[in-house]
């Protein structure tokens, strides 16, 4: 996952917060286990959302889990 997303120029706390998207997790449960406030993850999967071209977190995950992003 690491080196593709690096080509989209995630950053490294955004690959942290992606690798926990895929698994399905909630803001609140990607903020805990970070020890970020849900307001930087929101943040965070925007951003993320962007730099891949999805419409929402579902479609980001699958993008990435596919890794056809």
């Amino acid at each position: 996952m690491s080196e593709t997303n690096l080509q989209k120029g995630l950053s490294a706390r955004e690959e942290d917060v992606a690798r926990l998207l895929v698994h399905g997790a909630s803001n609140k449960e990607i903020a805990r286990a970070l020890g970020i406030e849900v307001v930087t993850v929101k943040r965070h999967v925007g951003n993320i959302l962007r730099k891949l071209g999805a419409r929402n977190r579902t479609q980001a995950a699958v993008c990435l889990a596919a890794a056809k992003c």
